[in-house]
């Protein structure tokens, strides 16, 4: 087994691991009225371990009673719960089922409780906001599945969705499934290349678009993007745009005013009677297909069923984040990542109301998010360890300005979080009384494998268990499970009702990939690890390790010490090439600065003098490194953080200051495209990238 930390603490204290204490414990009001607890009632069971054992111990049980929980209804009802005689890693779930999961999130919810109930509130970046009821949302279905029909497309044709997240993308992606079509989200601020790859890749019959958007006060102009892709996916013979930049009211106009067809392809009248049947389909029919980023070549397309993706998101909403009928939960997110999905199926399968916001977080002021879940009464609202890092520089009043009472949790997922942000959202924001819900998991799992709830004290940083009917473990090189305090492989040990159908169309990358490591073991590509208490911890992806002067160290440990500093934003460590130490240990560090350059250091920062040489960009507000080669003042300074906690071997040999990481629109750091960037060597996939001129910077950067 690496060891992958050697000759010090595990981490120092102004990190995760060693010895942290409980930061919020659940109340007993919590506990009582928890969804969690209904469930736990309805198994029979006292306790959380006394459901996680039964979870795993007796997985087709537990998933009847998911199912059960969730009021899933089959027609006709499956022959067999699960099913592996074709393995562990293409289990058949509900085989002989009939379902088309779209009847669960709308025709159900059409009674006199429910359907006068919000489904969808919804904000633009402009200051406008909607709001779809359940009847409205499923009268809204009805016509646009009803006018895809009728222009000729059918069940398993392949339609993309390239939007922002609007009440009109939730309404294609039902719409999608509803006549028993895949939808293909892909992000709304995707380039050419990655649209076209993705379209082609599923021979997409058509798709879902929109004018534009605005961003940061500027209107981005979404049909410039759709018109180069058209002419190059050759199989797309309908479009379908919105006018997201148009006014939209209450009045009396038509529903083709929400939705037109470009050309002359929306010729008459959409007979919504006749085309807006459910289509009846099978549990284990394909719903969407969800892409992520390859390490090499093109993305992934991960195949979900009707029966996976939605069920598991909705059991990982109700369980973790506490969401029941009439809950309003919001997650900053879009379309193309999967927890836009996630949010849609899951708030929409357990009754809830889902609050969208389309817009840049932050504009026009650094407290729009707060304004809006005051606005709105956000009760769970899910957002990321980057955008609170981006937040807290603007300091703690900000948050104060709103009436939050209506907020019981945040949620947080998509990347490990460092200390120092985690604590300003739970005591600056949260008063420390609010659990911050940890969530890590990924497309391929429809959800989480581990995950905070609201049962369970939580630690910094970390997260209180498994998913109920996750089995979870951490194994060494041999297989073998660690023990606390030490580091492993994560890894999940039987099927579960979410995991991936497959890769699209390609069965042997898919097994390659999470299955040949251990036999009928899925093994997740993150290092993690448990403390004494049985608390969890993400330390960073696998493939990330570095290997310094003979020892295995985690990007994410260094990181932690130099995020710590308090002219330290972000920070992303790599590994090169060294003669020397075989790996030399190059870091990337993101500073802090105010709008005119100086104004927003912290207390710490102003007191001191910029380092030698340094000067303000502004067009980015950091204090960039001096051009010479020789170390600045606050290198050195950082270097000897890392050497005063680490040891010397493990200090980063080199130390620049950039602008941006290159990241994920799910805020994911992209080290690998650091590495690929800085040693001048093809980084593979980039098209997930939200910003791909800080590649750039760092290719300069390699050439300096």
């Amino acid at each position: 087994m690496p060891q992958f930390f050697s000759n010090h603490k595990i981490m120092n204290d102004n990190n995760l691991l060693e010895n942290q204490p409980i930061a919020w414990t659940p109340t007993e009001d919590v506990i009582e009225h928890a969804q969690l607890t209904r469930f736990m009632k309805q198994v029979g069971v006292s306790t959380f371990d006394e459901l996680y054992q039964f979870s795993i111990n007796n997985v087709e049980k537990f998933t009847a009673e998911v199912l059960k929980f969730l009021d899933i209804k089959f027609k006709p009802p499956y022959e067999k719960l699960l099913d592996t005689s074709d393995g562990a890693a293409f289990p058949q779930w509900c085989a002989g089922a009939g379902l088309n999961i779209v009847s669960h999130c709308v025709d159900r919810w059409q009674t006199d409780e429910m359907r006068d109930q919000p489904a969808i509130i919804w904000e633009g970046e402009e200051g406008k906001t909607r709001t779809l009821t359940y009847a409205e949302l499923m009268s809204e279905v009805e016509y646009c599945s009803a006018s895809l029909r009728q222009l000729g497309l059918t069940k398993g044709d392949a339609i993309g969705i390239h939007m922002p997240m609007v009440p009109e993308t939730v309404i294609a992606l039902l719409s999608i499934g509803r006549i028993g079509a895949i939808a293909v989200p892909v992000f709304s601020g995707y380039g050419i290349e990655a649209i076209v790859s993705r379209l082609k890749d599923v021979k997409a019959k058509a798709l879902f678009t929109c004018d534009g958007f605005p961003r940061r006060g500027k209107f981005f102009k979404a049909t410039d993007v759709i018109d180069e892709v058209l002419p190059r996916v050759r199989s797309i013979k309908r479009l379908y745009t919105v006018p997201r930049n148009k006014e939209i009211t209450n009045s009396d106009k038509p529903k083709s005013y929400y939705f037109e067809w470009l050309d002359s392809w929306n010729e008459g009248e959409i007979d919504v009677k006749e085309y807006s049947r459910l289509e009846p389909t099978n549990a284990e029919d394909p719903l969407i297909i969800l892409y992520t980023s390859g390490t090499t070549g093109k993305p992934k397309g991960i195949a979900h069923s009707h029966l996976s993706f939605p069920i598991k998101a909705a059991q990982d909403m109700a369980f973790g984040t506490d969401v029941g009928k009439g809950t309003r939960i919001s997650w900053i997110t879009d379309i193309g990542w999967m927890m836009g999905p996630w949010l849609i199926y899951g708030a929409l399968l357990n009754g809830a109301t889902m609050v969208l916001y389309d817009g840049a977080p932050d504009f026009p002021k650094p407290d729009r998010m707060w304004e809006f879940c005051a606005k709105h009464k956000v009760e769970i609202f899910g957002i990321s360890p980057t955008l609170v890092r981006a937040l807290a520089t603007h300091g703690d009043d900000l948050p104060k300005k709103h009436d939050l009472s209506s907020l019981r949790a945040f949620a947080s997922t998509g990347e490990p979080w460092n200390p120092a942000p985690w604590w300003w959202l739970f005591e600056k924001v949260g008063d420390s009384k609010l659990p911050i819900i940890n969530y890590s998991g990924g497309t391929e799992i429809s959800g989480g494998i581990l995950m905070n709830n609201p049962l369970l004290p939580i630690k910094p940083c970390g997260f209180s268990a498994p998913c109920p009917g996750m089995d979870a473990d951490i194994l060494n090189d041999q297989g073998e499970s660690v023990g606390a305090g030490e580091v492993g492989e994560l890894v999940i040990k039987k099927p579960w009702i979410g995991m991936a159908r497959g890769f699209w169309q390609e069965r042997e990358r898919y097994l390659e990939t999470y299955w040949s490591r251990f036999e009928n073991v899925w093994v997740h590509g993150d290092w993690a690890m448990r403390d004494a208490d049985g608390h969890y911890f993400i330390l960073g992806r696998s493939d990330d390790t570095l290997k310094i002067a003979g020892k295995r160290v985690g990007p994410a440990e260094v990181e932690s010490i130099l995020v710590a500093h308090p002219l330290v934003v972000e920070a992303a460590v790599i590994g090169i090439p060294d003669e020397m130490k075989g790996t030399a240990m190059v870091a990337f560090c993101v500073l802090t600065g105010g709008a005119d350059g100086s104004s927003a250091l912290s207390a710490t920062a102003r007191d001191k003098p910029l380092p030698t040489g340094s000067r303000i960009d502004d067009a980015h507000n950091v204090a960039r490194a001096p051009l010479a080669d020789e170390p600045s003042a606050l290198q050195l300074e950082l270097k000897n953080l890392v050497a005063k906690d680490m040891g010397k071997p493990l200090a980063p040999s080199r130390i620049h200051f950039v602008s941006a990481l290159p990241k994920t629109r799910n805020a994911k750091v992209m080290r690998r495209v650091i590495r690929s960037a800085y040693l001048g060597e093809d980084a593979g996939d980039l098209s997930a990238l939200e910003n791909p001129n800080a590649v750039e910077e760092i290719k300069r950067l390699s050439q300096d």
